[in-house]
Protein backbone atom coordinates (compact mmCIF):
# COMPACT_ATOMS: atom_id res chain seq x y z
CA UNK A 1 0.00 0.00 0.00
CA UNK A 2 1.39 3.53 -0.62
CA UNK A 3 -0.28 6.15 1.71
CA UNK A 4 -1.55 9.55 0.44
CA UNK A 5 -2.85 10.76 3.58
CA UNK A 6 -4.33 7.20 5.37
CA UNK A 7 -4.33 3.47 5.24
CA UNK A 8 -6.68 1.45 4.97
CA UNK A 9 -7.68 -0.72 8.38
CA UNK A 10 -9.82 -2.59 9.03
CA UNK A 11 -13.46 -1.26 10.60
CA UNK A 12 -13.34 -1.85 14.52
CA UNK A 13 -17.53 -2.67 14.74
CA UNK A 14 -18.60 -5.19 12.45
CA UNK A 15 -23.14 -5.77 11.82
CA UNK A 16 -24.76 -8.35 13.13
CA UNK A 17 -27.66 -9.95 11.61
CA UNK A 18 -29.89 -13.25 12.27
CA UNK A 19 -29.93 -16.42 11.23
CA UNK A 20 -31.71 -19.63 10.66
CA UNK A 21 -30.66 -21.89 13.62
CA UNK A 22 -28.32 -24.11 14.12
CA UNK A 23 -27.34 -26.01 17.45
CA UNK A 24 -24.17 -25.32 19.27
CA UNK A 25 -21.32 -27.80 20.23
CA UNK A 26 -19.21 -30.66 18.65
CA UNK A 27 -15.92 -29.98 17.07
CA UNK A 28 -16.20 -26.48 15.33
CA UNK A 29 -13.45 -24.37 14.10
CA UNK A 30 -11.66 -21.37 15.63
CA UNK A 31 -14.45 -17.95 14.81
CA UNK A 32 -10.38 -16.21 14.28
CA UNK A 33 -6.76 -17.11 13.93
CA UNK A 34 -5.72 -15.26 16.74
CA UNK A 35 -4.33 -12.36 14.82
CA UNK A 36 -2.64 -9.94 17.18
CA UNK A 37 -4.30 -7.50 16.24
CA UNK A 38 -7.21 -8.75 14.46
CA UNK A 39 -8.62 -11.72 16.49
CA UNK A 40 -11.52 -12.40 14.45
CA UNK A 41 -10.32 -12.11 10.98
CA UNK A 42 -10.08 -15.59 9.25
CA UNK A 43 -11.02 -18.76 11.16
CA UNK A 44 -9.51 -22.08 12.24
CA UNK A 45 -10.09 -25.92 11.32
CA UNK A 46 -9.43 -25.53 7.77
CA UNK A 47 -7.71 -24.20 4.63
CA UNK A 48 -9.20 -22.84 2.08
CA UNK A 49 -7.60 -23.85 -1.71
CA UNK A 50 -9.93 -22.30 -4.28
CA UNK A 51 -12.79 -19.37 -4.08
CA UNK A 52 -15.42 -20.01 -7.57
CA UNK A 53 -17.29 -16.46 -6.78
CA UNK A 54 -20.31 -15.80 -9.25
CA UNK A 55 -21.35 -12.22 -9.19
CA UNK A 56 -23.16 -9.65 -10.97
CA UNK A 57 -23.69 -6.00 -9.86
CA UNK A 58 -25.54 -3.18 -11.42
CA UNK A 59 -24.44 0.14 -10.17
CA UNK A 60 -27.86 1.48 -10.41
CA UNK A 61 -29.39 0.41 -7.66
CA UNK A 62 -26.59 -0.59 -6.24
CA UNK A 63 -27.47 -4.23 -5.50
CA UNK A 64 -24.63 -7.13 -5.28
CA UNK A 65 -25.85 -11.16 -6.01
CA UNK A 66 -23.46 -13.72 -5.37
CA UNK A 67 -22.47 -17.38 -4.86
CA UNK A 68 -19.18 -18.29 -3.40
CA UNK A 69 -17.88 -21.47 -3.67
CA UNK A 70 -14.79 -22.62 -1.55
CA UNK A 71 -13.04 -25.50 -1.64
CA UNK A 72 -11.04 -26.03 1.50
CA UNK A 73 -9.39 -29.29 3.28
CA UNK A 74 -10.29 -29.71 7.10
CA UNK A 75 -7.24 -29.80 9.19
CA UNK A 76 -8.94 -31.47 12.12
CA UNK A 77 -12.56 -33.26 12.12
CA UNK A 78 -15.53 -30.32 12.27
CA UNK A 79 -19.10 -30.66 13.15
CA UNK A 80 -18.94 -26.77 12.71
CA UNK A 81 -16.90 -23.90 10.77
CA UNK A 82 -17.11 -20.39 9.98
CA UNK A 83 -17.15 -17.68 7.70
CA UNK A 84 -16.18 -14.33 7.34
CA UNK A 85 -18.67 -11.98 6.20
CA UNK A 86 -19.72 -8.87 6.95
CA UNK A 87 -23.18 -7.79 5.70
CA UNK A 88 -25.09 -8.74 2.97
CA UNK A 89 -27.77 -11.23 3.58
CA UNK A 90 -27.47 -14.97 3.38
CA UNK A 91 -29.58 -17.03 1.17
CA UNK A 92 -28.65 -20.80 1.10
CA UNK A 93 -25.60 -22.98 2.29
CA UNK A 94 -24.78 -26.49 1.23
CA UNK A 95 -21.66 -28.59 2.16
CA UNK A 96 -21.02 -30.91 -0.59
CA UNK A 97 -24.28 -30.42 -1.97
CA UNK A 98 -25.90 -31.29 1.01
CA UNK A 99 -28.37 -28.40 2.73
CA UNK A 100 -26.20 -27.15 5.62
CA UNK A 101 -27.45 -25.39 9.13
CA UNK A 102 -26.26 -21.71 10.05
CA UNK A 103 -26.38 -18.61 12.02
CA UNK A 104 -24.85 -15.04 12.07
CA UNK A 105 -23.25 -13.15 14.77
CA UNK A 106 -21.29 -10.34 14.25
CA UNK A 107 -18.64 -11.16 11.07
CA UNK A 108 -19.13 -14.89 11.83
CA UNK A 109 -21.30 -17.23 9.52
CA UNK A 110 -21.23 -20.37 11.21
CA UNK A 111 -21.62 -23.05 9.25
CA UNK A 112 -23.25 -26.72 10.50
CA UNK A 113 -22.67 -28.97 7.51
CA UNK A 114 -25.45 -32.61 7.46
CA UNK A 115 -22.33 -34.65 8.41
CA UNK A 116 -19.30 -33.78 10.21
CA UNK A 117 -16.11 -33.61 8.22
CA UNK A 118 -12.88 -36.05 8.75
CA UNK A 119 -9.46 -34.01 9.20
CA UNK A 120 -7.85 -34.01 5.83
CA UNK A 121 -11.05 -34.68 4.11
CA UNK A 122 -11.38 -31.62 0.91
CA UNK A 123 -14.96 -30.02 1.19
CA UNK A 124 -16.99 -27.64 -1.05
CA UNK A 125 -19.28 -25.24 0.29
CA UNK A 126 -21.61 -23.09 -1.44
CA UNK A 127 -23.49 -19.62 -0.12
CA UNK A 128 -25.50 -17.69 -2.21
CA UNK A 129 -25.86 -13.77 -0.62
CA UNK A 130 -27.08 -10.61 -1.58
CA UNK A 131 -27.20 -7.11 -0.81
CA UNK A 132 -25.95 -3.84 -1.00
CA UNK A 133 -22.69 -4.08 0.13
CA UNK A 134 -20.52 -1.91 2.86
CA UNK A 135 -17.83 0.63 3.05
CA UNK A 136 -15.97 0.57 6.33
CA UNK A 137 -14.44 3.22 7.86
CA UNK A 138 -11.03 2.46 9.78
CA UNK A 139 -9.56 3.56 12.82
CA UNK A 140 -7.41 6.21 11.46
CA UNK A 141 -10.77 7.56 9.58
CA UNK A 142 -10.08 5.88 5.64
CA UNK A 143 -12.11 3.42 4.03
CA UNK A 144 -11.77 0.22 2.54
CA UNK A 145 -14.50 -2.90 1.62
CA UNK A 146 -17.22 -2.31 -1.39
CA UNK A 147 -16.37 1.65 -2.52
CA UNK A 148 -19.14 2.88 -4.61
CA UNK A 149 -18.41 4.95 -7.34
CA UNK A 150 -20.33 7.17 -10.05
CA UNK A 151 -20.52 4.36 -12.53
CA UNK A 152 -19.86 1.08 -10.55
CA UNK A 153 -17.82 0.22 -7.37
CA UNK A 154 -14.14 -0.92 -6.58
CA UNK A 155 -13.46 -3.44 -3.87
CA UNK A 156 -10.13 -2.95 -1.60
CA UNK A 157 -9.94 -5.35 1.27
CA UNK A 158 -6.95 -4.00 2.98
CA UNK A 159 -7.07 -5.71 6.15
CA UNK A 160 -9.79 -7.42 5.99
CA UNK A 161 -12.27 -5.45 3.97
CA UNK A 162 -12.97 -8.40 0.88
CA UNK A 163 -15.42 -9.57 3.59
CA UNK A 164 -17.86 -7.43 2.43
CA UNK A 165 -18.21 -8.73 -0.98
CA UNK A 166 -17.97 -12.13 -0.05
CA UNK A 167 -17.63 -15.19 2.66
CA UNK A 168 -14.55 -16.68 3.22
CA UNK A 169 -11.30 -16.78 5.60
CA UNK A 170 -10.23 -13.14 5.36
CA UNK A 171 -6.74 -13.08 6.88
CA UNK A 172 -3.52 -13.45 4.89
CA UNK A 173 -2.12 -16.61 6.33
CA UNK A 174 -4.99 -18.26 4.29
CA UNK A 175 -3.91 -17.68 0.37
CA UNK A 176 -6.06 -19.18 -2.09
CA UNK A 177 -6.35 -19.39 -5.76
CA UNK A 178 -9.69 -17.46 -7.97
CA UNK A 179 -11.83 -18.07 -10.37
CA UNK A 180 -14.35 -14.31 -10.61
CA UNK A 181 -16.98 -14.23 -12.86
CA UNK A 182 -19.16 -10.64 -12.77
CA UNK A 183 -21.98 -9.69 -14.82
CA UNK A 184 -22.71 -5.93 -14.83
CA UNK A 185 -24.56 -3.58 -17.60
CA UNK A 186 -23.35 -3.59 -20.75
CA UNK A 187 -20.69 -0.79 -21.65
CA UNK A 188 -19.40 -1.42 -18.39
CA UNK A 189 -15.90 -3.68 -17.72
CA UNK A 190 -15.57 -5.70 -14.55
CA UNK A 191 -11.35 -5.87 -13.52
CA UNK A 192 -9.74 -8.05 -11.26
CA UNK A 193 -6.72 -10.34 -9.95
CA UNK A 194 -5.33 -13.09 -12.70
CA UNK A 195 -6.13 -13.14 -16.29
CA UNK A 196 -9.43 -12.35 -18.27
CA UNK A 197 -10.32 -15.67 -19.26
CA UNK A 198 -13.80 -14.64 -21.12
CA UNK A 199 -16.09 -11.68 -21.89
CA UNK A 200 -19.37 -11.99 -23.36
CA UNK A 201 -22.36 -10.07 -23.75
CA UNK A 202 -25.92 -10.82 -24.31
CA UNK A 203 -28.47 -8.22 -24.31
CA UNK A 204 -27.77 -5.59 -21.98
CA UNK A 205 -25.44 -7.44 -19.93
CA UNK A 206 -21.50 -8.50 -20.18
CA UNK A 207 -19.99 -10.66 -18.72
CA UNK A 208 -16.63 -11.04 -17.41
CA UNK A 209 -14.39 -13.99 -15.95
CA UNK A 210 -10.99 -13.32 -14.60
CA UNK A 211 -8.68 -16.37 -13.30
CA UNK A 212 -5.98 -15.88 -10.59
CA UNK A 213 -3.49 -19.38 -10.38
CA UNK A 214 -1.30 -18.30 -8.14
CA UNK A 215 -2.28 -17.94 -4.24
CA UNK A 216 -3.85 -14.77 -3.48
CA UNK A 217 -4.38 -13.41 0.21
CA UNK A 218 -7.91 -12.37 0.55
CA UNK A 219 -6.58 -8.62 1.40
CA UNK A 220 -5.05 -8.08 -2.22
CA UNK A 221 -8.59 -9.63 -3.85
CA UNK A 222 -9.95 -6.75 -6.04
CA UNK A 223 -13.09 -6.24 -8.28
CA UNK A 224 -13.49 -3.22 -10.14
CA UNK A 225 -16.74 -2.27 -12.01
CA UNK A 226 -17.17 1.15 -13.83
CA UNK A 227 -16.57 2.30 -17.90
CA UNK A 228 -12.97 2.36 -18.38
CA UNK A 229 -10.21 2.63 -20.88
CA UNK A 230 -8.18 -0.58 -21.41
CA UNK A 231 -4.70 -1.01 -22.42
CA UNK A 232 -4.24 -4.63 -23.45
CA UNK A 233 -0.28 -5.51 -23.90
CA UNK A 234 2.81 -7.66 -23.55
CA UNK A 235 5.72 -6.74 -21.07
CA UNK A 236 8.63 -8.88 -22.50
CA UNK A 237 12.02 -8.98 -21.46
CA UNK A 238 11.44 -11.06 -17.94
CA UNK A 239 13.33 -14.04 -17.10
CA UNK A 240 11.12 -16.60 -16.93
CA UNK A 241 7.40 -14.59 -18.50
CA UNK A 242 8.19 -14.24 -21.85
CA UNK A 243 5.19 -12.27 -23.34
CA UNK A 244 4.06 -11.29 -20.19
CA UNK A 245 0.32 -9.82 -20.25
CA UNK A 246 -0.80 -6.87 -19.31
CA UNK A 247 -3.88 -5.09 -18.27
CA UNK A 248 -4.40 -1.75 -17.46
CA UNK A 249 -7.67 -0.15 -16.86
CA UNK A 250 -8.12 3.54 -16.47
CA UNK A 251 -10.77 6.20 -15.79
CA UNK A 252 -11.43 8.03 -18.71
CA UNK A 253 -10.37 11.32 -16.68
CA UNK A 254 -7.24 10.11 -15.70
CA UNK A 255 -6.13 8.79 -19.16
CA UNK A 256 -3.95 11.52 -20.23
CA UNK A 257 -2.06 11.78 -16.68
CA UNK A 258 -2.19 8.12 -16.33
CA UNK A 259 -0.83 7.11 -19.52
CA UNK A 260 2.91 7.90 -19.30
CA UNK A 261 3.36 6.74 -16.13
CA UNK A 262 2.08 3.32 -16.49
CA UNK A 263 3.94 3.19 -20.10
CA UNK A 264 6.71 2.56 -17.45
CA UNK A 265 5.46 -0.77 -15.98
CA UNK A 266 7.78 -2.79 -18.43
CA UNK A 267 10.79 -0.84 -17.52
CA UNK A 268 9.86 -1.10 -13.62
CA UNK A 269 9.14 -4.49 -14.19
CA UNK A 270 12.66 -5.28 -15.66
CA UNK A 271 14.43 -3.11 -13.22
CA UNK A 272 12.67 -5.11 -9.77
CA UNK A 273 13.28 -8.53 -11.89
CA UNK A 274 17.26 -7.98 -11.44
CA UNK A 275 17.02 -7.08 -7.94
CA UNK A 276 14.50 -9.25 -6.31
CA UNK A 277 14.20 -11.89 -8.82
CA UNK A 278 11.51 -13.20 -11.21
CA UNK A 279 8.38 -11.68 -11.15
CA UNK A 280 5.79 -14.04 -9.61
CA UNK A 281 2.81 -13.87 -11.34
CA UNK A 282 1.47 -14.72 -14.82
CA UNK A 283 0.04 -11.47 -15.68
CA UNK A 284 0.58 -7.44 -14.78
CA UNK A 285 -1.26 -4.38 -15.01
CA UNK A 286 -3.00 -1.57 -13.29
CA UNK A 287 -6.27 -0.11 -12.31
CA UNK A 288 -6.59 3.83 -11.97
CA UNK A 289 -10.13 4.39 -10.59
CA UNK A 290 -11.60 8.26 -10.07
CA UNK A 291 -9.26 10.31 -8.13
CA UNK A 292 -10.47 10.91 -4.53
CA UNK A 293 -11.70 7.16 -4.45
CA UNK A 294 -9.65 6.71 -1.04
CA UNK A 295 -6.34 8.29 0.46
CA UNK A 296 -4.10 5.04 -0.45
CA UNK A 297 -2.57 3.24 -3.01
CA UNK A 298 -3.54 -0.79 -2.42
CA UNK A 299 -1.25 -3.73 -4.45
CA UNK A 300 -4.10 -5.42 -4.98
CA UNK A 301 -2.57 -8.91 -6.87
CA UNK A 302 -1.39 -8.65 -10.36
CA UNK A 303 -2.27 -4.73 -10.82
CA UNK A 304 -2.15 -2.21 -8.30
CA UNK A 305 -5.92 0.02 -7.95
CA UNK A 306 -4.40 3.84 -8.19
CA UNK A 307 -6.93 6.50 -6.90
CA UNK A 308 -5.75 8.80 -10.14
CA UNK A 309 -3.13 8.96 -11.92
CA UNK A 310 -0.15 7.95 -10.23
CA UNK A 311 3.76 8.77 -10.39
CA UNK A 312 6.45 6.77 -10.93
CA UNK A 313 7.79 6.68 -7.80
CA UNK A 314 4.09 4.94 -6.22
CA UNK A 315 4.10 2.75 -9.26
CA UNK A 316 7.48 1.42 -7.87
CA UNK A 317 6.28 0.99 -4.58
CA UNK A 318 3.31 -0.96 -5.83
CA UNK A 319 5.22 -3.12 -8.15
CA UNK A 320 7.22 -3.92 -5.60
CA UNK A 321 4.76 -5.61 -3.24
CA UNK A 322 3.76 -7.46 -5.87
CA UNK A 323 6.89 -9.55 -4.45
CA UNK A 324 6.93 -8.33 -0.93
CA UNK A 325 3.29 -8.84 0.38
CA UNK A 326 1.70 -10.52 -2.55
CA UNK A 327 4.03 -13.22 -3.14
CA UNK A 328 5.92 -12.93 0.26
CA UNK A 329 2.90 -12.50 2.52
CA UNK A 330 2.76 -11.53 6.20
CA UNK A 331 1.74 -14.29 8.43
CA UNK A 332 0.00 -11.74 10.88
CA UNK A 333 -0.60 -7.85 10.86
CA UNK A 334 2.24 -7.40 13.19
CA UNK A 335 4.60 -8.37 10.29
CA UNK A 336 3.38 -5.17 8.15
CA UNK A 337 6.51 -3.85 8.02
CA UNK A 338 8.11 -6.92 5.59
CA UNK A 339 5.30 -5.35 2.95
CA UNK A 340 5.94 -1.78 3.36
CA UNK A 341 9.06 -1.82 4.82
CA UNK A 342 10.61 -3.42 1.29
CA UNK A 343 8.30 -1.41 -0.93
CA UNK A 344 9.62 1.64 0.51
CA UNK A 345 13.04 0.81 0.09
CA UNK A 346 11.99 0.01 -3.14
CA UNK A 347 11.39 3.63 -3.58
CA UNK A 348 14.79 4.62 -2.34
CA UNK A 349 16.70 2.18 -4.74
CA UNK A 350 14.80 3.20 -7.78
CA UNK A 351 16.13 6.96 -6.80
CA UNK A 352 19.59 5.64 -6.07
CA UNK A 353 19.61 4.35 -9.47
CA UNK A 354 17.74 6.82 -11.43
CA UNK A 355 19.50 10.22 -11.13
CA UNK A 356 18.04 11.12 -7.35
CA UNK A 357 19.40 10.63 -3.64
CA UNK A 358 21.45 7.80 -2.61
CA UNK A 359 19.52 5.16 -0.13
CA UNK A 360 22.48 6.17 2.23
CA UNK A 361 20.99 10.23 1.67
CA UNK A 362 17.60 9.78 2.08
CA UNK A 363 18.54 7.53 5.38
CA UNK A 364 20.49 10.36 6.56
CA UNK A 365 17.57 12.73 6.29
CA UNK A 366 15.02 10.42 8.08
CA UNK A 367 17.44 9.77 10.68
CA UNK A 368 17.41 13.89 11.23
CA UNK A 369 13.94 14.20 12.08
CA UNK A 370 13.75 14.80 16.28
CA UNK A 371 13.15 12.34 18.72
CA UNK A 372 9.94 12.73 19.14
CA UNK A 373 8.90 12.85 15.59
CA UNK A 374 5.97 10.21 14.47
CA UNK A 375 9.02 8.44 12.76
CA UNK A 376 10.16 6.77 16.46
CA UNK A 377 6.81 6.56 17.89
CA UNK A 378 6.98 2.67 17.78
CA UNK A 379 9.76 -0.45 16.15
CA UNK A 380 8.31 -1.63 12.81
CA UNK A 381 8.06 -4.86 14.41
CA UNK A 382 5.83 -3.81 17.10
CA UNK A 383 2.94 -1.21 15.96
CA UNK A 384 1.74 -0.05 18.92
CA UNK A 385 -1.80 -1.42 17.85
CA UNK A 386 -4.66 -1.73 14.93
CA UNK A 387 -5.11 2.02 14.13
CA UNK A 388 -1.29 2.13 13.54
CA UNK A 389 0.01 -0.87 11.08
CA UNK A 390 0.45 1.61 8.41
CA UNK A 391 2.08 4.33 10.16
CA UNK A 392 5.66 5.58 9.16
CA UNK A 393 7.57 3.39 11.71
CA UNK A 394 6.13 0.80 9.16
CA UNK A 395 7.47 2.18 5.93
CA UNK A 396 10.14 4.38 6.65
CA UNK A 397 11.59 3.12 9.47
CA UNK A 398 11.21 -0.49 8.09
CA UNK A 399 12.90 0.78 5.24
CA UNK A 400 16.03 1.83 7.32
CA UNK A 401 16.02 -1.28 9.34
CA UNK A 402 16.82 -3.19 5.50
CA UNK A 403 19.44 0.17 5.03
CA UNK A 404 21.03 -1.35 8.40
CA UNK A 405 21.16 -4.60 6.97
CA UNK A 406 22.79 -3.32 4.04
CA UNK A 407 25.28 -2.00 5.68
CA UNK A 408 25.89 -4.52 7.20
CA UNK A 409 26.80 -6.96 4.81
CA UNK A 410 27.50 -4.88 1.86
CA UNK A 411 26.00 -4.46 -1.11
CA UNK A 412 26.69 -7.76 -3.05
CA UNK A 413 25.15 -9.92 -0.30
CA UNK A 414 22.35 -7.61 0.34
CA UNK A 415 20.81 -7.59 -3.28
CA UNK A 416 21.52 -11.47 -2.69
CA UNK A 417 19.13 -11.72 0.59
CA UNK A 418 16.43 -9.76 -1.07
CA UNK A 419 16.79 -12.33 -3.90
CA UNK A 420 16.47 -15.37 -1.64
CA UNK A 421 14.39 -13.87 0.87
CA UNK A 422 11.52 -13.46 -2.59
CA UNK A 423 12.07 -17.11 -3.72
CA UNK A 424 12.27 -18.70 -0.32
CA UNK A 425 8.91 -17.63 0.62
CA UNK A 426 7.82 -17.53 -2.85
CA UNK A 427 3.17 -18.02 -2.79
CA UNK A 428 3.70 -18.27 1.19
CA UNK A 429 3.52 -16.51 4.48
CA UNK A 430 6.30 -15.40 6.81
CA UNK A 431 7.15 -12.94 9.85
CA UNK A 432 9.87 -11.50 11.19
CA UNK A 433 11.15 -13.83 12.92
CA UNK A 434 11.52 -15.81 9.57
CA UNK A 435 12.99 -12.72 8.19
CA UNK A 436 16.07 -12.30 10.95
CA UNK A 437 16.84 -16.11 10.35
CA UNK A 438 17.05 -16.00 6.98
CA UNK A 439 19.18 -12.74 7.19
CA UNK A 440 21.76 -14.61 9.75
CA UNK A 441 22.28 -17.83 7.96
CA UNK A 442 22.77 -15.86 4.41
CA UNK A 443 25.11 -13.61 6.26
CA UNK A 444 26.92 -15.94 8.65
CA UNK A 445 29.60 -14.47 11.18
CA UNK A 446 28.08 -11.13 10.92
CA UNK A 447 26.62 -9.58 13.93
CA UNK A 448 22.91 -8.24 13.70
CA UNK A 449 22.31 -7.64 17.63
CA UNK A 450 22.17 -4.18 17.26
CA UNK A 451 20.21 -3.85 13.96
CA UNK A 452 17.12 -6.10 15.44
CA UNK A 453 17.36 -4.54 19.04
CA UNK A 454 17.59 -0.87 18.12
CA UNK A 455 16.27 -0.82 14.53
CA UNK A 456 13.71 -3.12 14.28
CA UNK A 457 12.75 -3.32 17.86
CA UNK A 458 13.92 -1.06 20.14
CA UNK A 459 11.45 2.00 21.58
CA UNK A 460 12.18 5.62 20.45
CA UNK A 461 14.69 6.78 18.28
CA UNK A 462 18.27 4.60 17.94
CA UNK A 463 21.71 6.11 19.21
CA UNK A 464 24.19 6.36 15.91
CA UNK A 465 22.54 6.39 13.09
Amino acid sequence: MTRLTAAALLAPALAALGACGAGDGGAEGAAGVGDPYFPEAGNGGYDVGHYGLTLAYDPGRPRLTGTAVITARATRELTAFDLDLVGLTVGEVSVDGRAARWRRAGQELTVRPARPLARGAVFRTTVAYAGVPRTLTDPDGSEEGWLRTPDGAVALGEPTGSATWFPGSHHPSDKAAYDIEVTVPKGHQAVSNGELTSERTAGDRTVLTWRAREPVAPYVVTVAVGRFTVTRSTVTGLRDRPGLPSYVAVVPSEVPAARPVLARIPAVLRWEEGLFGPYPFSSTGAVVARRGLVGYALETQNRPVFPGAPDTTTLVHELAHQWYGDSVTPRTWRDMWLNEGFATYAEWLWAEEHGGDSAQETFDALYRTDADAGLWAFPPARPSDAAHISDSPVYERGAMVLHRVRRAVGDTRFRAILRGWATAHRHGNADTADFTRYVERAAPGTDFGAVWADWLYGEGKPKGG
